[in-house]
């Protein structure tokens, strides 16, 4: 299971409601089925993030139904893999579509009402790829880096407000994304990856606290603390190390 799943369930072990979006109404009624045996109401609504209009009719769907948002999570993201010039460019701009612009859209919709209502929370799904330059999958890192930016710039227009908003960033996690992103044959992938309840369950700790960003992660966190002192051009040769293919190694 992904990280929004493990999310989702530790918002309904401790009695929230769930309102889950994802693409296929199929998958959102299993995991309703799962989260609805801890007490809780549950709203499925399929909306495809990639098109352009999905983020605002969500956010009018949500109205709609009457609903309130107390905690907004961002989680939807994708990635691809391989070098730029050799990439599907309208790929990459899918990518940037459901990353960077339905995330802004919802951000925009449901802070202003939190805003209004003085109270509220944000957990943006950002990486420890929106500080490190990303060979091989530079859109994608280029994305979290917005992610990133973005929160920590809101967080100081809300600090004197009762809203929160929190960035968290896992590094290279179990779960469906390197399916997604094509990366099979990444030698990201012999790593040891993080387990994606222990990443919800970091994120989720640190949005009831407060917290402005938590790296889940002790390998992560020391990743990102030698790449703040370690030239740029060092990082990006360290992750394109890191995520070219297996075979480069066998040339």
């Amino acid at each position: 299971m992904g990280i929004g799943y493990e999310l989702a369930r530790l918002f309904a072990e401790d009695g929230y409601n769930l309102i889950i979006v994802a693409r296929t109404r199929e998958d959102l009624e299993k995991a309703a089925t799962e989260f609805s045996q801890y007490g809780i109401d549950v709203v499925c609504i399929a909306k495809d993030f990639f098109q352009p209009q999905a983020a605002f009719e969500l956010y009018d769907e949500v109205k709609s139904k009457g609903l309130t948002v107390d905690v907004l999570v961002n989680d939807a993201g994708q990635g691809q893999y391989g070098l730029f010039i050799e990439a599907d460019i309208n790929r990459l701009l899918d990518i940037i579509q459901l990353n960077i612009s339905s995330l802004t859209v919802l951000t925009h919709l449901f802070l202003k009402d939190m805003v209004a209502r003085n109270e509220g929370k944000i957990l943006q799904l950002a990486s420890i790829a929106s500080e490190l330059p990303g060979p091989w999958q530079a859109v994608y890192h280029a994305t979290k880096a917005y992610v990133l930016s973005f929160t920590e710039a809101l967080i100081n227009e809300l600090k004197d407000s009762a809203v929160s908003m929190t960035a968290l960033q896992p590094g290279a996690t179990n779960t469906d994304f390197f399916n997604k992103a094509d990366m099979q044959e990444s030698k990201i992938l012999d790593t040891k990856l993080s387990d994606p309840a222990k990443v919800a369950k970091d994120g989720y700790q640190a949005l009831m606290k407060g917290d402005d960003k938590i790296v889940s992660g002790f390998k992560n966190k020391a990743m990102v603390s030698m790449s703040n002192v370690m030239p740029d051009t060092m990082v990006a040769e360290q992750m394109n190390q890191m995520q070219k293919p297996k075979e480069e190694d066998k040339k």
